[in-house]
């Protein structure tokens, strides 16, 4: 704790105490300054908890308090928070503890004069409670599996409780409901006929259809229709430069073609009189 208050010195403040001691403070101060929504803090002062204020980012507080873990051997009773898991490898003991491994049922064997655990041991999952078979092992490999610290339970904010899931929402996660929700109310809006905001610029561009498909059926018209009245009466004046090319290279074909028959001709012609010269 006096770690912990060290690297929040300056920025956070953490107070810790008598959970009744505590109640009866907030109730006090929302006397004093008739600020009743303080009073939603008074639930959450159950077990072990404590405050911290701060006037700092709220992530960077978070991170700051993940920094400050303690290892803890197994207990006996204890409820598990994680998976408890010996990875296989060298032990450190000498060959006379093979007996301790063997009364668990641990396949261990002997490399380089000390004992190794040959495949990984799960002790206990989590949420299940300790045993004093669990608590043999690793008390004589001297392992600390769990560690212990302060992690954010609420967050409590002008007079709102939020949970601490919130921090973990980013810029994106928030554009992405406000989409989904904007997306709901265009719906609803078109379903309803009503106009927002959110839907104005679908029932735009549905009313310059309408408009554009009775200019298209009557003599009626307006600056938007005009280009399409004019496309649907003559297609072919909006048909690129590129549409001649083919008819002009299929004529330059014939033209060559009409040559080559002609050079023929004339060649036929000089070998038929060169056989008579």
């Amino acid at each position: 704790m006096q770690n912990i208050r060290k690297g929040f010195r300056g920025d956070s403040v953490i107070l810790m105490g008598k959970n009744t001691m505590m109640k009866r403070s907030i109730r006090i101060h929302a006397e004093n300054t008739c600020n009743d929504a303080i009073k939603n803090l008074i639930p959450l002062l159950a077990g072990n908890v404590g405050f911290i204020f701060t006037k700092g980012d709220l992530n960077e507080v978070r991170e700051e308090l993940g920094k400050y873990k303690v290892g803890a051997p197994v207990r006996v009773g204890l409820v598990a928070p994680i998976d408890v898991v010996v990875p296989p490898g060298n032990t450190g003991l000498d060959p006379s503890q093979t007996s301790f491994f063997q009364v668990l049922n641990i396949p261990t064997k002997i490399n380089k004069g000390t004992v190794e655990i040959v495949k990984a041991v799960e002790l206990v999952k989590k949420v299940e409670k300790v045993g004093s078979s669990e608590v043999a092992l690793p008390s004589k490999l001297g392992v600390k599996p769990f560690s212990y610290g302060l992690s954010v339970v609420s967050v409590y904010n002008n007079g709102t409780v939020i949970s601490p899931e919130v921090l973990d929402l980013t810029e994106d996660d928030l554009m992405e409901k406000f989409t989904g929700w904007l997306s709901n109310v265009a719906f609803l809006s078109l379903a309803v006929t009503f106009p927002t905001l959110a839907v104005a610029p679908h029932m735009f561009i549905h009313a310059y259809k309408n408009a554009l498909a009775l200019a298209v059926a009557t003599e009626y018209t307006f600056p938007q229709a005009e280009k399409v009245k004019e496309y649907l009466k003559d297609p072919s004046k909006f048909v690129g430069g590129g549409a001649a090319a083919p008819a002009d290279s299929g004529a330059a074909k014939e033209e060559k073609v009409e040559e080559a028959k002609e050079e023929s001709e004339e060649s036929d012609e000089d070998l038929v009189t060169g056989l008579f010269d």
